[in-house]
């Protein structure tokens, strides 16, 4: 009875100074909030989708991370910000690098092979990937970012895509999900004037904004970095559970997958991982979902390992193939013949590659010249 009363007191104090602190904030408010040092109506911090009112803040529901942000703060990502007590994005418009790539530098191996892709980044990332390779702009503050300051609207990306004879827009090089509404406006307007998307992400984002966004894109690449929980959470900055998440969404909504697994010597090549990890892909995304083992090399935090041998990247893509997946690559050594695709029923070579060339095509209307079978993917525009 007496422990019943206590808690009920606490309670009662705590709803008290809850709104002792609300009158006085409204009375009183603070000299100085980012409202007044950031001119709401910028054409440059512009309104972010996915928040929720909470008690004096927003909370931001794009990714799982779901940031609590008072007025001022910014989420773990650095570019999603409480300003007047909305939440808003930063980097709208501000792309700090733009490319013309090669689409098997995304990589991207089942979509238009020897095409160009018109790729743009802004800064910011939800991940702190200690290997990292473009960790100037996916760890920046958008204050930092290298840029004259001129935006590119989602209608100039477009423009721009199409006069660089692309054909596709990719989202990439940081991390697309902290950009959301740059990415969804540009690509909304890309797949009307008769653009594909390519998204490459780390896959951490919550379902109902990936809902809103799946129907705009062909292909979504994602990096998945491992197959374990401490892994992801001491190197990555990450739960895995949300990204495999993620990959079960969007077999789910019929979105293209693809995925990249970077294989750092010491902390994820366990063979017994990768088997599991194998395994997983297999009963979850199915057989034919593309699969690379790509090299790491000594970059960022990680300054201090050995490049990953070719022979480590050789035992997984074995083992991924025994275990039923059709399309398993080695990527990030050029000219190794598991860049190839092959047919899975005849085994003849169908995409031949060195490095980013595509040097033979042998797949017509989405089938095999040689015998004739389905190979899924993206093939004719």
């Amino acid at each position: 009875m007496i422990k019943n009363i206590q808690t009920y007191l606490v309670l009662l104090l705590n709803i008290v100074f809850c709104f002792s602190f609300v009158s006085l904030a409204a009375l009183y408010p603070p000299p100085q909030t980012i409202s007044s040092i950031v001119p709401v109506n910028d054409t440059i911090i512009k309104r972010a989708e996915w928040e929720k009112l909470a008690c004096l803040g927003v909370q931001c529901e794009l990714c799982p991370f779901r940031c609590f942000l008072p007025e001022g703060s910014r989420g773990i990502c650095k570019v999603r910000m409480n300003v007047a007590g909305k939440l808003r994005t930063l980097v709208y418009a501000q792309p700090v690098s733009v490319h013309i790539d090669p689409i098997e530098k995304k990589p991207v191996y089942h979509m238009l092979p020897g095409s160009r892709i018109f790729s743009i980044a802004t800064v910011g990332c939800n991940l702190k990937c200690s290997f990292c390779q473009n960790w100037e702009i996916s760890q920046s503050y958008p204050e930092q970012a290298k840029t004259s300051g001129q935006m590119l609207t989602p209608a100039e990306v477009v423009d721009a895509a199409i006069k660089s004879n692309s054909h596709a827009i990719a989202y990439t090089y940081s991390e697309p999900v902290v950009f959301y509404e740059y990415v969804l406006d540009t690509a909304k307007l890309a797949k009307q004037k008769g653009l594909r998307n390519v998204m490459v992400s780390a896959g951490y984002i919550n379902p109902e904004p990936l809902k809103k966004l799946a129907p705009y894109f062909d292909v979504i690449k994602i990096d998945l970095k491992g197959f374990n929980e401490q892994f992801y959470r001491k190197v990555v900055g990450g739960d895995l559970k949300f990204v495999l998440e993620t990959l079960k969404e969007l077999k789910h909504l019929g979105v293209f997958t693809e995925i990249v697994n970077l294989v750092v010597p010491g902390l994820n090549d366990d063979m017994d991982e990768i088997t599991e990890m194998c395994k997983w892909i297999h009963e979850n995304l199915g057989p034919d979902t593309p699969l690379f083992f790509s090299r790491f090399t000594p970059q960022y935090r990680l300054g201090n390992l050995p490049p990953t041998p070719v022979e480590t990247l050789e035992k997984a893509r074995e083992i991924a193939l025994k275990s039923g997946l059709r399309y398993v690559y080695i990527g990030n050594v050029t000219g190794h013949s598991a860049e190839n695709t092959y047919c899975p029923n005849c085994g003849q070579v169908l995409i031949r590659r060195y490095g980013y060339a595509v040097l033979e095509n042998h797949i017509r209307k989405g089938r095999c010249i040689f015998c004739g079978k389905e190979i899924p993917g993206i093939w004719e525009d």
